[in-house]
C-alpha cells in the first residue's frame, strides 16, 4: 500500500531538519516552530574562516535582510554577498530562513562574488596592504585583469571607480587607517554609496572607527548622507551605541564650520578650542538645531 504523498513530504522534511541539526553542530536543538521570536546566526566567511555573529535574526527574515544587516557586521557590500546552508546551494534574497530551515545559532557561509577578481580585491583590502591594492585595479594606473586591459578612458573609470569604492568601504570598515589613506589619496571616492546607500562614513562610525572618521570627514564624507532606510552616519552610531563614533562626527563637523581643514594633531585641539569658546553654542543658538536634527540630516 502506497503512502499518502503529503505524509511522504511531511517525513521528508522532517528527516531533512533533523539531518541538518545533526551536521550544524552550533545550531539550538529546537523546532523551527518553537524558535525564539529573535536570535542570532552565526556567519563564516569562507575565504578566511573568520565568524560574524548576526543579531536580531528571525525566523521569518528573508535573505536580503540577513545580508543587509551583514553589510555592517562583515562590512562586505551587499551585491558581492552570497550565502549558502550547509549543504544547499546559494540562498536567493527572497526566501526566508524558515524556507531553508535554518536553525538558531547555526552556521552560515558567505561567500564573495569571485567574477571579475572581486574575491581578490576584497581580500587584499581586508588585509589593508596598499601595496596588494594597487596591483588589483583600484587606479587608473594599478595592475588590471585580463578584461580590464581592454578598456580605455571613460570606460577605464567606470571599472576602477567601483572597485576603489569597495576597497574604501571594507578598510574604513575594518579600521585600517593607512589603507584608507592611501585609498583617498588615490582617487578613491569617499561620497560612493553600497547599493544599500551607504557611504564608508556609515561603517566607519558602525564600527566605531575614530581615526578613519577623521580621515574621511577631512576628505569630503558628510555626516547628513543618508541611506536607503534613510539613516545618516550619525543616527546609525547611535542605533548601535557607538557613542564615540556619534561625538567624534558631531565634534569634527562643528569644527569645520569653522574653517579648519586640518583634523589632525595640534590643529585639531586649535579648532576644538574656538569651538569650545563660543562657536558651538552661538550655532546652536542661532540654528535651534539640537544634536537629534544633526543626525537626522536636517
Amino acid at each position: 500500500m502506497h503512502a499518502d504523498p503529503q505524509t511522504v513530504l511531511l517525513r521528508d522534511t522532517q528527516k531533512s531538519r533533523s539531518r541538518r541539526l545533526v551536521l550544524d553542530p552550533h545550531a539550538v536543538n529546537v523546532p523551527l516552530d518553537s524558535a525564539p521570536a529573535v536570535f542570532f546566526m552565526r556567519v563564516r566567511l569562507g575565504e578566511t574562516g573568520e565568524i560574524f555573529r548576526a543579531p536580531n535574526c528571525r525566523i521569518d527574515m528573508t535573505v536580503r535582510e540577513l545580508k543587509e544587516g551583514l553589510e555592517l557586521v562583515a562590512g562586505i557590500p551587499f551585491n558581492l554577498q552570497r550565502l549558502q546552508y550547509l549543504d544547499q546551494g546559494v540562498l536567493m534574497d527572497d526566501t526566508t530562513l524558515r524556507f531553508h530551515d535554518v536553525v538558531p545559532g547555526g552556521v552560515i557561509s558567505l561567500c564573495i562574488w569571485h567574477y571579475g577578481g572581486w574575491t581578490e580585491l576584497v581580500l587584499a583590502a581586508m588585509e589593508g596592504d596598499p601595496s596588494k591594492l594597487s596591483c588589483l585595479g583600484i587606479a587608473d594606473n594599478s595592475l588590471q585583469t585580463v578584461n580590464s586591459q581592454q578598456l580605455e578612458g571613460k570606460k577605464q573609470k567606470l571599472w576602477t571607480s567601483p572597485r576603489a569604492f569597495v576597497a574604501l568601504f571594507i578598510t574604513s570598515h575594518r579600521g585600517l587607517f593607512d589603507a584608507v589613506r592611501y585609498l583617498l589619496e588615490n582617487g578613491a571616492n569617499c561620497l560612493g554609496r553600497s547599493p544599500l546607500g551607504r557611504t564608508p562614513l556609515h561603517v566607519a562610525a558602525a564600527m566605531g572607527r575614530l581615526d578613519c572618521i577623521g580621515l574621511l570627514l577631512e576628505h569630503g564624507a558628510s555626516i547628513h548622507d543618508k541611506d536607503a532606510k534613510g539613516e545618516t552616519p550619525i543616527a546609525l552610531a547611535r542605533r548601535l551605541n557607538r557613542k564615540q563614533s556619534e561625538q567624534r562626527m558631531l565634534l569634527l563637523h562643528w569644527v569645520m564650520k569653522t574653517g579648519a581643514t586640518d583634523l589632525s594633531g595640534s590643529a585639531l585641539t586649535k579648532a576644538f578650542q574656538r569651538v569650545k569658546s563660543g562657536f558651538a553654542s552661538k550655532y546652536r543658538t542661532q540654528t535651534r538645531l539640537p544634536v537629534a536634527a544633526l543626525a537626522s540630516g536636517r
